[in-house]
C-alpha cells in the first residue's frame, strides 16, 4: 500500500458525508466514518467489503512513518498517539491501537478554524474567564465532548485582548493560533516534551503568563499545574469527568490522605472556574452542546474544604448560583428542550438529576397549555359521588 493510496483512503472518506468527524479503521469492517454521532460505511474504488489485518497494519505503519518513539509506545502501551496531516484539506489527532492481535486506527478531524465564543454559542460567562490573570480554569467532560474546543475559543479571545506570552502542550497541536496581540508558542508531545509534567515544568521557566496544558493526566502535573497558578499563572486544562463535583474529587483523588488537608487549601486558593460539556442528539440531526458551569465564591470554597454533605453540594451551589454565570447541567438542558433543540426524552437521558429535570419539564409543558401526565379519568369524591347518584358522599 502506497501514501498515495491511503491519502485517497483518506481523502474519499472525509468527501462521502457532511460532518465527518472520525475516520475509523477496523479489521473484518468496512471504512467507516463517523457523522452526527454514528458510524457509517463508506464505499471505494475498488471497494472494501472488510479490511484484512494486513491492510490495517500498513495503514497504520505508514501514518507512524517509521518514528522509533512511537512504535515504542505502540510496542510497550499498545497504542500511540500522533497527528498526520492530508496535504493542505485537513489534519487529524489519530491513535493506533491493537486489539485481538490486529492494528486498528481511528483518525480525529481536527478543525482548521479557530472557534470563537460567539461562533460556538458558548456560555456567556466566558467571556469572563478571558479577563482573570491567574488561578486554574479546568474544563471537563468525556472524550469527544468540545474540551478543546472551547479552550481554543477562550486562548483566542486572550490572543485578540491580551499582549501575553502563551504556552501550549497539547497531544497533538489542534488549533494553530497565529499571533495577534498575544504570542503563542505551541508545542506538541512526543516531538517537543516527552511527558506533560516535564513540559509543564519547562514552562515555568520560559516567562509564559498563560500556559495551556493538554490534560492534567497524574499527580505530577497536577501538582505543577497548583505551583504555576500559585505563581501567577494561568493555567487552562481539561479532565475527563462528568460534571464539576466529580473533577474537584478527581484533582484531590491524587494525592495521599495525609496530603488532603493542604491539597483542600491549594484547590480552594487557585481554582477559578470549571466547564462541563456533554454532547446531546439534535432535534433534526446532528449534535447540540450543553454545558455546568462552576464559578469560585465562598460556598464553593467551603465545601472544597470541608467537603459535600446532604444539605451543601456542588450542584445545590451552582444551581443557585446563575445570577454569578453559574449553571448545572440539568438548567441548560432545559434551555435547550425550550428552545425546541432537544427532546424531552435526550433531556431526560443525559441530565444528572431525574426528578429535578423531570419537574422542569413539566413545568415548561405547562407554560405551554401541554399535558404533563399520562394519568387520565381521575375525579374528586364528589364529582365521582354525583355520577352514581349521590350528592352526599354516604351510601343510603
Amino acid at each position: 500500500m502506497k501514501q498515495t493510496e491511503i491519502d485517497y483512503w483518506i481523502d474519499t472518506m472525509l468527501d462521502s458525508h457532511t460532518g465527518v468527524s472520525d475516520l475509523n479503521f477496523t479489521v473484518d469492517k468496512p471504512l467507516q466514518v463517523e457523522t452526527a454521532g454514528q458510524l457509517v460505511p463508506v464505499t471505494i474504488e475498488p471497494n472494501i467489503t472488510a479490511l484484512t489485518p494486513f491492510q490495517t497494519e500498513v495503514f497504520a505503519l505508514n501514518l507512524i512513518a517509521g518514528n522509533k518513539r512511537l512504535l515504542a509506545a505502540l510496542v510497550k502501551n499498545g497504542s500511540c498517539d500522533l497527528s498526520y496531516r492530508l496535504g493542505d484539506k485537513a489534519r487529524f489527532r489519530v491513535n493506533v491501537f491493537s486489539q485481538r492481535g490486529h492494528f486498528s486506527a481511528v483518525l480525529r478531524k481536527l478543525p482548521t478554524e479557530i472557534p470563537t465564543i460567539e461562533s460556538m454559542d458558548l456560555p456567556a460567562a466566558m467571556n469572563e474567564m478571558t479577563d482573570i490573570l491567574n488561578g486554574f480554569i479546568l474544563v471537563t467532560g468525556s472524550t469527544g465532548s468540545g474540551k478543546s474546543t472551547t479552550l481554543a475559543a477562550l486562548l483566542h479571545k486572550i490572543n485578540l485582548e491580551r499582549a501575553v506570552h502563551t504556552i501550549t502542550l497539547e497531544d497533538p497541536i489542534e488549533f494553530v493560533h497565529p499571533h495577534h496581540k498575544a504570542t503563542f508558542n505551541q508545542r506538541e508531545l512526543g516531538s517537543d516534551f516527552d511527558t506533560f509534567s516535564n513540559g509543564l515544568r519547562a514552562a515555568l521557566r520560559q516567562a509564559p503568563k498563560v500556559i495551556l496544558v493538554g490534560e492534567m493526566r497524574d499527580r505530577e502535573t497536577m501538582e505543577i499545574g497548583l505551583t504555576a497558578a500559585e505563581t501567577g499563572h494561568l493555567v487552562l486544562s481539561t479532565l475527563h469527568t462528568i460534571d464539576a463535583g466529580s473533577t474537584i474529587n478527581r484533582c484531590l483523588g491524587m494525592f495521599e490522605h495525609d496530603e488532603q488537608p493542604q491539597i483542600r487549601n491549594r484547590i480552594a486558593d487557585t481554582l477559578r472556574w470549571i466547564i462541563g460539556q456533554r454532547l446531546l442528539p439534535k432535534v433534526g440531526g446532528g449534535r447540540v452542546a450543553s454545558f455546568e458551569v462552576l464559578k469560585m465564591n465562598l460556598r464553593v470554597r467551603d465545601i472544597i474544604l470541608h467537603g459535600e454533605d446532604e444539605d451543601r453540594t456542588f450542584y445545590d451551589v451552582i444551581s443557585a448560583g446563575t445570577a454569578h454565570g453559574m449553571t448545572t447541567f440539568d438548567q441548560y438542558i432545559l434551555t435547550l428542550f425550550e428552545r425546541g433543540l432537544v427532546t424531552e426524552e435526550t433531556a431526560l437521558q443525559y441530565c444528572s438529576q431525574r426528578n429535578v429535570m423531570g419537574r422542569g419539564l413539566d413545568q415548561l409543558k405547562a407554560a405551554k397549555g401541554e399535558t404533563t401526565t399520562s394519568i387520565t379519568g381521575l375525579a374528586m369524591e364528589e364529582e365521582a359521588g354525583d355520577k352514581f347518584g349521590r350528592n352526599d358522599g354516604f351510601s343510603r
